[in-house]
C-alpha cells in the first residue's frame, strides 16, 4: 500500500470511524481500523461486533493494499500534525509508515486477515429518507431510553411505520417520548429496536449530512447507506411496550404556557432542587394560578409563578424537573400544552398546534 491524501480528509474520516473501535483485550483486532485501497478511495472500517462503519476517503493511489492499524494511535498521530496539507501512507516491512512535511511515524500493525467483515443486509425492507428526518426522529426521543441493560427493549429507540408516518419512541418506564415524521414511504416498515448506544453514534455520524440516506432492516440488523459511508447496527430482539394504551385522550386539568417561560423557571428551580430533582406544580384554574416550587433542606426554597391559560380542576403534583426539561428541546413550537389527570397519573406534554411530538412523564410520589 502507498497512497497520498489530504490531511483534512483523512482526519475527518478517522474521526468518523475511530470511536467505534473497541478496546477489547480478548479481541485486540477490534481496536484497529481496517484500511483498504479500492480504486481511488481509501476504505476505513471499524466494528465492535455490535456496530460497524465503513467510510471512504478520496486518495491518490500509488500501490494497492490492506492493513489493520490501531485506531487510537493512527488517529492521535494524524490529529497531532499541525500545518500539514498532505500525508503519505505506505507499508514498510508489514507496518504503516506515515510521512508528512512536518514529521513521520511508524505504526505497528495487526494481521488484516483477522479483521471481521461488516455484514451487508441481503433483501429485507428498505426505504429512502432525508438524513435530517432520521436525525430529528432519533434525537427527539433518545434521551428517554433507559441506560440499564436489564431490559434491552427499554434501552433502545423503537422505530415503526404506520399510516404514512415513521414513529420513533423511547421509554425508561418513568417517561416516554414519541416523535412521528410524515414520509412518502409506501412499503411496510418492520418494528425495530435500535440500541441506544448505537443511536448516539448514528446521530454523530449523520451530523452535517443534508441529503438522503437508504435505510435497510432485517430481523437482526439495521443499516444506513450514504454515498460516503455505510453503517450497520445490531437490533434488539424483544417487544416494546404497547404504549398507546397509556396515553390519555382527555384531561381533568389543562394548561398552556410558553416554552421559554417554563425553561427559565426550571433553571431557577434547579438551583434549589434536591438530589431527586423534585419540583412541585400547583395549578388553580379558579384563581388563575400556576405555581412552580422547589425545596432543598441545605440550600433553601423558591416559588415562581408562570403565566398560563388554565382550565379544569385544581391540582398539586410533583415531578422530576430534569425529566420535563429534557423534552423541551424536542418541541418545535413556542407554546406548550400540559395535560393532567390527577395524582399518580402521567403528565402529557405536546406543542400547541403540533401533533408530531408527545411526551409522557410519571409524577413523583413524595
Amino acid at each position: 500500500m502507498k497512497i497520498e491524501c489530504l490531511k483534512e480528509k483523512l482526519e475527518f474520516g478517522l474521526g468518523i470511524v475511530e470511536r467505534i473501535a473497541d478496546r477489547n483485550p480478548t479481541l485486540p483486532i477490534l481496536s484497529c481500523i481496517y484500511m483498504e485501497v479500492e480504486g481511488s478511495v481509501l476504505l476505513l472500517r471499524t466494528t465492535n461486533l455490535d456496530l460497524g462503519v465503513e467510510f471512504e476517503v478520496p486518495v491518490k493511489v500509488r500501490d494497492m493494499g490492506v492493513m489493520a492499524v490501531p485506531a487510537r494511535v493512527l488517529g492521535g498521530f494524524v490529529n497531532s500534525l499541525q500545518n500539514t496539507k498532505t500525508i503519505i501512507l505506505e507499508e514498510s516491512d508489514g507496518n504503516l509508515l506515515i510521512k508528512s512535511e512536518k514529521g513521520r511515524a511508524l505504526i505497528k500493525t495487526f494481521p488484516a486477515k483477522d479483521f471481521p467483515t461488516i455484514p451487508k443486509i441481503d433483501g429485507g425492507n428498505s426505504f429512502i429518507i432525508p438524513a435530517k428526518n432520521l436525525v430529528s426522529g432519533l434525537r427527539s426521543v433518545s434521551y428517554g431510553a433507559s441506560l440499564s441493560n436489564i431490559k434491552p427493549e427499554l434501552g433502545s429507540v423503537y422505530v415503526y411505520g404506520d399510516g404514512g408516518y415513521l414513529f420513533f419512541v423511547a421509554t425508561d418506564s418513568f417517561r416516554l417520548a414519541e416523535k412521528k415524521i410524515k414520509t412518502n414511504i409506501k412499503q411496510a416498515i418492520p418494528n425495530t429496536l435500535i440500541p441506544i448506544k448505537n443511536v448516539n453514534e448514528i446521530l454523530r455520524l449523520l451530523e452535517g449530512i443534508h441529503d438522503d440516506v437508504k435505510i435497510q432492516f432485517d430481523k437482526s440488523q439495521f443499516s444506513i447507506n450514504h454515498q460516503s459511508f455505510y453503517l450497520m447496527s445490531r437490533v434488539v430482539d424483544g417487544n416494546f411496550p404497547d404504549y398507546n394504551q397509556i396515553i390519555p385522550k382527555d384531561f381533568k386539568t389543562e394548561a398552556v404556557v410558553l416554552k421559554h417561560d417554563l425553561m427559565q423557571i426550571f433553571k431557577t428551580s434547579s438551583i434549589f432542587s434536591d438530589s431527586s430533582n423534585q419540583v412541585s406544580f400547583r395549578l388553580d384554574p379558579a384563581k388563575k394560578v400556576f405555581e412552580i416550587s422547589s425545596t432543598n433542606q441545605s440550600v433553601g426554597e423558591t416559588v415562581n409563578f408562570i403565566e398560563a391559560s388554565i382550565k379544569g380542576e385544581a391540582i398539586t403534583i410533583n415531578f422530576n424537573l430534569k425529566y420535563i426539561f429534557d423534552c423541551l428541546q424536542s418541541v418545535e413550537v413556542d407554546s406548550l400544552s400540559l395535560g393532567f389527570n390527577g395524582l399518580h397519573k402521567p403528565l402529557i406534554i405536546r406543542g400547541v398546534s403540533d401533533s408530531s411530538f408527545t411526551y409522557l412523564v410519571m409524577p413523583m410520589n413524595k
